[in-house]
């Protein structure tokens, strides 16, 4: 039986007239296979170049191939070796190259007119972003505002390379980027490690980031851990961003230490005065208000040399100087610490850095005892602040201080502590200090009041003044100029004054002030009394850095003392002399002068050699005629009479 179904031979001209649309179609599906097979896509390489070139103003070239995989829902597109030119007020010729850029493009958004790119790979990249030079902008800055923006999903980035340059600043940061191999169901991260010159100091950082990609999701928080070196200062950053592009909302933590403040000026801009190391942890954190950027560093704890530190620090700028404001308190804080505030250096026990601690030295070494580290006037003009600190305790082996309370502002060079509160020996030093840094040298005025001091904790390695009773005040009024301590102290004009009213002192000690040997020996052998204190007081007159008595005594039931002289605050020298007029009668009393000279690092006191001899040569010759009559030079018949206590000194 015949086969019904007809032979289907080739096709046949006759046939292609009976279906010429089915014909054109498959012609023109054969003419795509074979052009997608055989099309070499550089030739789009030149139209592609100067649509780049026509929206951003830079050039743009495509050195090697350029390949297209295309695809329904995603064409994957391929270019090697691509160059993309910098602005042109820069030196640098390139903004961008690398060896390949491969991207992935989504074809349903097209119709929408949107740019979406799943994922882009790059491979070998190098980025140059430069600030201009007048500081406003950069070149990252290019094309038309308003442009719809090419939203990105994901960056693989493959051994490339960052560079930020800012001749202004001169600073010059490179630092070598790398996608980490992403966990499941992840975004891949990127590990960062680098360095430069920032602000013309050398650095370097390393750590890691979310993806770049997620700079642009201001929903989603952004993490890095980020860990940085400047020198001996160092930076650890980790936490999230939660505005990442504007950096204004942070979840950061930010660790800073180093071995001095100070070394913050050149990187910050901070005018820190001179401290021993130290290690701080605080949250970070930024507020702008239209010219002004606040970075806001709060609740930070930490250590300055052996003292405890805490509180919060705004450090705005964008005005005219940087302004620092802080509210700092410590439970504990070392008075040596503070040293660098006068240009001085803790001691060798204490904890200290290399430049420090040779500042200790060479002051050791110095037959002066002021400090005359001079204040850099540039850094006092740099910035602006406003600063109170305050210490609940404080350790200063040598004084008898017991809590602080200090507010600095300074603005445009003119730096004020008021107040400057110390709590010593049971009473209060209160004062108030300006250094007016706008001109050179630097005129300071000093206002200083001493209450209610304790007298036997303001001599506590006087034994025999352990326990005196009274209490000590005082009053300083002191103008000077000069650029160190030393300076301003050597050049000043004005007063000081100290009293005392009623208290108790050793009758020994006083004994011991006009070398009654009887007395001495008497006391020696059974106990020490004390003796009422009428008052004592010391009133100077100070000009050009010599402080001159106007008023010196000390009044006792028993003995009063007497002084008169100098201290030469510039050439740190003193020269008192200090005379004993008992109210008593003894024998074996040798009272003559009492002498304190020599330089303020080795004061010496002694007694009028001469007078001494006198006695000693009379007690002889007398001696020689008959022993008692020896006596009769040392005899004192009392001719001491009241000082006059009135006035403030006696209450």
């Amino acid at each position: 039986m015949a086969d019904p179904t007809p032979a289907r031979g080739p096709v046949t001209p006759a046939a292609m007239r009976r279906h010429p649309w089915r014909t054109l179609l498959a012609l023109l599906a054969l003419a795509l296979v074979v052009l997608v097979l055989l099309w070499d896509w550089n030739w789009f390489r030149r139209p592609l170049e100067r649509a780049v070139e026509a929206r951003t103003g830079r050039t743009f070239d495509i050195l090697g191939d350029l390949d297209v995989d295309l695809g329904w829902t995603t064409t994957t597109v391929r270019l090697d070796r691509i160059r993309f030119g910098n602005a042109g007020w820069s030196r640098q010729p390139l903004m961008a190259q690398a060896e390949r850029v491969e991207l992935d493009l989504a074809i349903r958004p097209l119709f929408a007119r949107r740019v979406v790119i799943p994922e882009l790979r790059l491979t070998r990249p190098q980025l140059l972003l430069e600030a201009h030079p007048s500081g406003k902008g950069g070149n990252w800055q290019f094309g038309e505002p308003g442009e719809a923006a090419t939203e990105f999903r994901r960056l693989l980035v493959e051994r490339g390379h960052l560079r930020y340059l800012s001749a202004r600043d001169r600073t010059d940061v490179r630092i070598g980027v790398h996608s980490i191999a992403p966990a499941a169901g992840r975004d891949a991260a990127i590990a960062l490690v680098g360095g430069g010159r920032f602000r013309g100091n050398a650095f370097r950082i390393e750590g890691r980031a979310a993806p770049p990609l997620q700079l642009r999701d201001t929903e989603r928080p952004y993490r890095i851990d980020v860990r940085a070196v400047a020198g001996a200062t160092r930076a650890h950053a980790r936490g999230t961003l939660l505005d990442p592009v504007r950096l204004r909302d942070f979840d950061l933590r930010l660790a800073l230490s180093g071995k001095n403040l100070e070394d913050l000026y050149p990187l910050l801009g901070l005018s820190m005065p001179p401290t021993p190391p130290y290690s701080v942890d605080g949250r970070l954190g930024r507020d702008i208000r239209g010219a002004l950027t606040t970075w806001r560093y709060h609740d930070f704890t930490g250590r300055v040399g052996d003292s405890d530190l805490a509180g919060d620090v705004d450090v705005t700028t964008g005005g005219p100087r940087p302004f620092f404001k802080g509210d700092l308190h410590s439970r504990r804080l070392d008075f040596d610490d503070l040293a660098g505030f006068v240009g001085g250096a803790p001691r060798p026990e204490e904890t200290t850095n290399p430049e420090l601690a040779a500042l200790a030295a060479q002051r050791r070494a110095s037959p002066r005892l002021l400090p005359d580290t001079p204040y850099r006037l540039d850094k006092l003009r740099a910035m602006d602040a406003d600063v109170r600190l305050r210490a609940q305790r404080i350790d200063a082996p040598k004084l008898p201080l017991e809590r602080m309370d200090a507010h600095l502002t300074l603005k445009a060079g003119l730096l004020r502590l008021d107040p400057l509160d110390f709590g010593m020996a049971d009473g209060r030093i209160r004062s108030t200090v300006t250094l007016d840094a706008r001109r050179s040298p630097i005129r300071t005025h000093a206002d200083i009041d001493a209450t209610r001091l304790t007298l036997a904790k303001l001599l506590p390695n006087v034994k025999l003044a352990s326990d005196a009773v009274g209490r000590v005040g005082g009053h300083v009024d002191l103008t000077g100029s000069g650029n160190s301590i030393a300076a301003m102290l050597g050049s000043s004009d004005g007063s000081v004054a100290l009293g005392m009213g009623k208290g108790q002192i050793s009758n020994l000690l006083m004994e011991f002030a006009g070398i009654d040997v009887a007395e001495i020996v008497k006391f020696k052998l059974t106990d020490d009394r004390k003796v009422p204190v009428r008052c004592a007081f010391a009133d100077f007159e100070v000009r050009d850095g010599v402080m001159k008595t106007r008023a010196l005594a000390f009044d006792t039931t028993d003995t009063i003392v007497v002084g008169s002289g100098t201290i030469d605050l510039g050439e740190e020298r003193l020269d008192l002399t200090l005379r004993p007029r008992p109210k008593d009668r003894s024998l074996l009393a040798l009272r003559t002068p009492l002498y304190v000279e020599g330089a303020f690092k080795q004061p010496r006191v002694r007694p009028d050699y001469g007078r001494l001899g006198l006695r000693g040569a009379i007690a002889l010759a007398l001696g020689t005629i008959t022993p008692p009559a020896a006596l009769l030079a040392t005899l004192e018949l009392g001719p001491g009479e009241n000082a006059d206590c009135g006035g403030r000194y006696a209450k």
